[in-house]
């Protein structure tokens, strides 16, 4: 605990200092990681197998080992998203508001880093990357948890990316990998010195995360995603956008879980969606069969309800989904409008794969998960989610003095930016 604790007061100094870096320097760090990582694949893939060797012979299942491998695919995705990173707008010192309180006055409220976050994910070692080069560009210091199953990879990937970055101007401590539960629990103490804790996993481990710190806690529990598939669909499109939903990578948060379908489509459009599913390998679940709706399967499986009516497809949604992501295949505009309004999500989407619901996909750079809280960030939590903000007044001799007499007056203009 007393070294963990060292370490995290050496990190919050090191957030000082990541705070004040400028986008030259953390775009000279992150293509220096970028390059590290080419150039050290076959160390990292060395560890990797020996993670996936392990993990298999422990029997880990095989969504879950999918999860694990690090290849050449894995590491140009990767590699790929610290380039789009690179070529985003540096989130630090946006001036986000301007107003003149007075003659002389002026208030400004400017974005600035988080400080130091704790981020607990599963086993994607890409997860270590994407999250390790969002908080480089965004400013901030990290403490890094991954899952047991890729202790290995994990370890190879930190020290790649802590010894390009501090060899090009991170200051050392900003990047932290912790590699057991006792050093989690530890840090879950340590509110003096870590702002943030993200947590990736099951529900019952975020809720054990909430219930044993007094950081603040950003996260989602779980992906139970949905698509409703409207009376007024599109047959073809349906049919496309809910096999990718569920087909395209079934071990991931975003991967659609349940399909509504309109009972009026159940002698038509239904028997079509259940073959083209069976055809991909899905094994399915209907409603008579059911006794949990806020399942996610992370698997080749996927529940199929009939809706009577798009009341009914949303107060379900909003019953038994997570708050993740949720889509509606409809040509109506005003009932899109209506569903998207109505539901209650950090994404909703109209006649595309709920597998879109992501930060490199959004356009973010990459992401360090994705939130379903409605409070500081929601949904795929990119830059702009760890960054927060901070007021900057500028006087020349005012005091509150003069206000509270009713001698002077404030103007409160509120300035264009």
């Amino acid at each position: 605990m007393s070294d963990l604790k060292t370490t995290a007061q050496m990190s919050k100094n090191a957030s000082f200092m990541t705070a004040l870096l400028d986008d030259k320097t953390k775009t000279k760090a992150l293509e220096a990681v970028a390059e590290a990582l080419l150039n050290n694949k076959e160390k990292i893939f060395e560890a990797n197998k020996q993670d996936l060797d392990r993990s298999e012979a422990e029997g880990l299942e095989g969504p879950l080992l999918k999860r694990l491998r690090f290849d050449d695919h894995k590491l140009n995705d990767v590699v790929d998203g610290i380039r789009s990173l690179m070529n985003l707008e540096d989130p630090v010192g946006k001036i986000k508001l301007h107003t003149t309180l007075d003659d002389g006055l002026e208030l400004y409220r400017v974005s600035c880093p988080i400080g130091v976050i704790g981020v607990i994910f599963e086993s994607r070692p890409d997860a270590l990357v994407q999250i390790a080069t969002l908080c480089l560009k965004s400013g901030n210091a990290v403490f890094l948890k991954g899952g047991r199953e890729a202790a290995m990879t994990n370890r190879v990937l930190f020290e790649t990316i802590r010894d390009a970055s501090v060899s090009n101007g991170l200051p050392e401590g900003w990047i932290n990998l912790l590699e057991s539960r006792e050093e989690v629990n530890a840090m879950l103490s340590l509110s003096d010195y870590i702002d943030l804790i993200i947590p990736r996993g099951s529900n019952a481990f975020v809720q054990y995360i909430m219930q044993n710190t007094t950081i603040p806690v950003m996260g989602h529990a779980d992906g139970v995603c949905h698509t409703y598939i409207d009376r007024y669909a599109d047959e073809a499109k349906a049919l496309k956008v809910v096999v990718d939903a569920k087909t395209q990578y079934v071990s991931v948060c975003n991967a659609t879980e349940t399909i509504l379908i309109d009972k009026t489509l159940e002698t038509t459009l239904m028997p079509k969606i259940i073959a083209a599913l069976e055809d991909k390998g899905v094994k399915i679940h209907l409603e008579s069969e059911i006794t949990d709706w806020h399942h996610e399967y992370l698997d080749y499986e996927v529940s199929i309800k009939l809706t009577s009516s798009i009341d009914e497809a949303i107060d379900h949604i909003n019953k038994y989904g997570s708050g993740h992501t949720d889509a509606i295949i409809t040509e109506k505009t005003d009932r899109a409008e209506y569903f998207m309004n109505k539901v209650d999500s950090g994404s909703v989407l109209l006649n595309c794969s709920t597998r879109f619901a992501d930060g490199f996909r959004y356009g973010f750079g990459a992401e360090v998960g994705i939130s379903t809280s409605k409070l500081h960030a929601r949904g795929p939590v990119g830059l702009e989610g760890l960054v927060s903000y901070k007021y900057k007044l500028y006087g020349d001799g005012h005091i509150v003095a003069d206000y509270a007499s009713g001698d002077k007056k404030f103007k409160h203009i509120r300035r264009d930016i």
